[in-house]
């Protein structure tokens, strides 16, 4: 019988998500033709040299482990909430490069987010000026001023899951949890436009191009419906509540601020040797933290600063209140 547990958060890459028991009834599906992972090395064109850092560097909290093979067993999204810096968005990076899920699709969410965004962008102006250029033969069909969303292509019949990391989404619109939920509940959707054009051709097939890259893959009748659910990481600072329908269809994740323990092993993925000031700095991080809002990258970036200037020990200290200001206004002019 296949172990439930995949993600072991090592970040040694392994064919482990082959081996996920089945899903439960309720959250099978069965889109297809099946398609072919993307390239999930490290050198793939898709995938930036930061993100591959903190993938590989990225410290999984026991409960993180958990949490994340609940998710992908089930074929449910998870909402993963916490103060800035904790790493809800690396958490994407890390579990897309250990389970070989290709490169991770990003949706950054802003107040003007819209579900059509994450789905597809159609520009019909294009389309229209390229009919009305004499010099091109044909304006193209539709598919030919189409592109899919992140989410969009999530959603393609990949055979295996697609990370897809929906950050902040505490910043979208009051409507846009709702509008998600129907879709990451059936894990399908239409494209109108490539509906209404497959009445008038002979199979109703199209060619668009998936996000993140310039190769087209083939939508049947307008219509997306994923084979293996995507890998989704909705991130969440906590700074607004979602509606209940939404959160019952998520596994929740709650990240804490990371204790001493945790900063040691974060520092030392991060910084394979880093400075002799290192315990001396961590433990000025949590002294401050107590007083204010800080984040991780700010401790990583001041020891890395620090180690490299080639400064006195006094200047070394502040250089680091410098680096390490506190995020929130009503903290912020502290003494370090």
């Amino acid at each position: 019988m296949p172990h439930w547990s995949v993600y072991t958060g090592d970040s040694e890459p392994h064919d482990g998500i082959d081996h996920l028991p089945a899903p439960p009834p309720w959250r099978a599906f069965d889109g297809g033709p099946a398609l072919p992972p993307p390239d999930d090395s490290d050198d793939a064109s898709a995938v930036s040299p930061d993100r591959v850092h903190r993938a590989k560097s990225y410290v999984a909290t026991p409960e993180t482990v958990r949490l994340v093979n609940a998710a992908l067993c089930l074929r449910r999204p998870l909402l993963v909430t916490g103060p800035p810096g904790t790493g809800k968005s690396s958490l994407a990076y890390a579990v897309a490069r250990e389970l070989r899920l290709g490169p991770v699709l990003r949706w950054n969410i802003t107040s003007r987010s819209t579900l059509a965004d994450g789905l597809y962008q159609y520009d019909p102006l294009s389309r229209l000026y390229a009919a009305r250029d004499r010099s091109d033969a044909a304006a193209g069909g539709v598919e030919d001023h189409l592109r899919l969303g992140p989410l969009g292509t999530a959603l393609l019949p990949y055979g295996r899951p697609r990370a897809l990391l929906v950050d902040e989404i505490d910043k979208s619109d009051l409507d846009l949890p709702n509008d998600l939920l129907n879709v990451l509940e059936e894990g399908q959707y239409e494209i109108p436009e490539l509906v209404r054009a497959a009445r008038h051709s002979g199979d109703g097939t199209a060619e668009v191009l998936a996000d993140g890259t310039d190769t087209p893959v083939t939508v049947h009748r307008g219509r997306v419906r994923c084979r293996a659910f995507p890998f989704v990481v909705l991130t969440s600072n906590g700074e607004r509540e979602f509606p209940p329908a939404f959160l019952r269809r998520c596994v929740r994740l709650k990240l804490r601020r990371p204790d001493r323990d945790q900063l040691t092993d974060i520092v030392r993925a991060h910084l394979d040797a880093p400075g002799g000031d290192a315990d001396r700095l961590i433990t000025r991080f949590l002294e401050r933290a107590g007083g204010g809002e800080l984040a991780t990258d700010q401790l990583l970036n001041a020891l890395y600063l620090t180690g490299v200037a080639g400064l006195d020990a006094e200047s070394r200290d502040d250089l680091a209140e410098q680096l390490m200001p506190y995020l929130s206004a009503a903290a912020d002019g502290d003494g370090f």
